[in-house]
């Protein structure tokens, strides 16, 4: 019988092998983040000037030995994977997926969280979670899945074990992954969304990223709060957008001229701005920003005003240093300080209630993924009784953001790392950079 396959059931075995050593990379990673957070605010206690040479050390190690000797695992890792799903080149794919780059970004990324870095892991696990799963690509016979779908099973993979949130992994591999074609991995991508969330489920036990968080708005009179996070969280989320496209082409002048001559220098300079901002603020922006946005999602703690500018500023920093790290975690973090901001003009008794609001807005703004933001963010907080709240903020942030920036942040660098890819694999062909644009803009 059919069912009864050998080969059948070896695939099977292969794919959930593939999910579950997906879900224990992430799972180490994210021991290792909280690890690598918790020994850099050690040493800011026992000396906050030692950020002064720590950062701007860090910064460029980091930088130099990615750049040195795993080129592939600079930045976020999701434009790197939507890169290699877009590509039919086996070469080219193995420039942005592999094993030794999934490692590599593990301790590259920690590098950079003990350096102080504003930087999260999510962007990192998708890639993790894509390398892994794309490794059963080179299976010369019986074949499991297209190398395609198994890039997008992974993405999912490393979102749900990363944050323990499988629905936002469906989401995010349907939303982020599939945006310019049909999702067709539905197998796959449950068989490695599920496994990976069942090794985060075995290790780790069945957590919430920021706890549960019983904030409720009421209607109507939550309409109000809905329509300004919506809006100021759309123009917020879709200007950094852009700010952060333009950013990855390049910077003008001689900064620009600097950070392409000397890559290594720049990264230290990036991480003495970033030392100074933590100094200004008594240590408020470094890392991913969770600590900071629980506590005032608890009421233990308030995010001062300047909090959401000054988190945005070290956000950037790491971004144009182009050390390996996301900017999905910290994202939230500037989500919250535009909800604390908002909660000051609003009752107090909807404070919680508006951080989240904010969260949802400035993610799904900034990444212009409405779904996937709502579902993430409902998934880290354990209140679906804020549901209808977070749909009506992403639409709204969603609609103001694209008429801010047009294009999709991670897709409009992936195919700006495509190009390039190609370039360096076959200078020979001529890479039409219009007509990538006008693929993202359909």
């Amino acid at each position: 019988m059919p069912w009864l396959s050998i080969e059948r059931w070896h695939k099977r075995l292969l794919l959930v092998g593939a999910a579950l050593l997906a879900g224990l990379i992430a799972i180490a990673f994210a021991i290792g983040a909280e690890v690598a957070i918790a020994f850099h605010q050690s040493l800011m206690e026992a000396s906050p000037w030692l950020t002064l040479v720590v950062a701007p050390a860090g910064f460029a190690a980091v930088a130099w030995l990615s750049r040195r000797f795993f080129p592939g695992t600079e930045g976020s890792g999701i434009p790197q994977t939507i890169a290699a799903s877009m590509s039919d080149d086996p070469l080219l794919r193995r420039r942005f997926l592999s094993f030794r780059i999934a490692i590599a970004k593990v301790f590259l990324t920690l590098g950079g969280l003990l350096s102080g870095a504003s930087i999260g892991r999510e962007g990192p696990s998708v890639q993790i979670g894509a390398s892994a799963m794309h490794m059963l690509a080179g299976r010369r016979r019986g074949r499991i899945a297209s190398s395609r779908d198994l890039i997008v099973a992974g993405s999912g993979a490393g979102i749900a074990a990363a944050f323990n949130t499988p629905l936002g992994g469906i989401m995010f591999a349907i939303e982020e992954m599939c945006r310019y074609r049909a999702f067709r991995a539905n197998s796959t991508t449950l068989i490695a969304v599920i496994f990976a969330g069942l090794m985060s489920l075995a290790v780790l036990g069945n957590y919430t990223y920021f706890g549960r968080t019983p904030a409720v708005i009421s209607w109507p009179g939550g309409v109000w709060p809905v329509v300004l996070c919506g809006i100021l969280g759309g123009l917020l989320g879709g200007g950094f957008s852009r700010l952060l496209i333009a950013s990855s082409r390049g910077l003008p002048g001689r900064v620009g001229e600097f950070s392409k001559s000397r890559p290594v220098a720049f990264a230290a300079y990036c991480g003495l701005a970033t030392a100074l901002i933590g100094l200004l603020t008594g240590g408020l922006t470094y890392g991913t920003g969770y600590a900071e946005s629980k506590a005032a999602l608890e009421g233990s703690a308030a995010l001062p005003a300047y909090f959401m500018l000054a988190k945005l500023l070290v956000i950037w920093l790491a971004f144009v240093s182009r050390i390996p790290g996301g900017v999905f975690a910290p994202a939230l973090a500037v989500g919250a300080g535009l909800g604390a901001d908002l909660a000051l003009f609003l009752p107090v008794e909807q404070h919680e209630a508006i951080l989240v609001l904010g969260m949802v807005a400035f993610l799904a703004a900034m990444t212009q993924a409405p779904i996937t933001s709502l579902v993430i963010v409902m998934e880290m907080t354990a209140n679906h009784q804020m549901l209808l709240p977070l749909m009506a903020t992403a639409v709204v942030a969603h609609g103001v953001s694209k008429s801010v920036a047009p294009i999709p942040l991670y897709h409009a660098i992936a195919h700006a790392l495509l190009r390039d890819a190609e370039h360096k694999l076959h200078p020979h062909r001529k890479v039409h950079e219009e007509d990538s644009v006008k693929t993202v803009e359909k």
